[in-house]
């Protein structure tokens, strides 16, 4: 029985799972949506939540702690000097779970888009060989 025991395990080791938390959350902040499935968009998602939290206010605390959690100085500064102070009003709920109607191919994996709300998509890339 799993008793209160928190986390999930994904299939993988502790410092598998640490690479790719560092991982997923950074690109999140890169690109302002990632899709991937449902268990690693809920295990994330808080870890997320609370670098947006301290992103709200600028101090050296603060960014050493982030670069700690996310090991990408780019991921980091997008972090501080964007996303943080357009959450400044914001109470919290930085990030949402979309659910995609289509399974993954290879083993019917359920598929979502985790993003940060406000974040607006540009526009689809366009092929240059016309």
């Amino acid at each position: 029985m799993r008793h209160r025991i928190k986390g999930r395990r994904l299939g993988r080791s502790a410092s598998h799972r640490k690479a790719l938390g560092k991982n997923l959350v950074s690109s999140l902040f890169l690109h302002g949506r990632i899709e991937t499935t449902l268990p690693k968009a809920k295990e994330y998602k808080p870890m997320a939540e609370k670098l947006i939290t301290k992103a709200k206010t600028k101090d050296l605390h603060s960014v050493r702690h982030a670069i700690k959690h996310l090991g990408s100085k780019a991921a980091v500064a997008r972090l501080f000097d964007e996303i943080g102070p357009s959450m400044k009003d914001r109470p919290g709920g930085y990030t949402r779970i979309i659910k995609l109607g289509q399974r993954r191919l290879g083993d019917q994996g359920t598929r979502v888009l985790l993003e940060i709300v406000g974040h607006e998509p540009g526009p689809a890339a366009q092929d240059d060989a016309e």
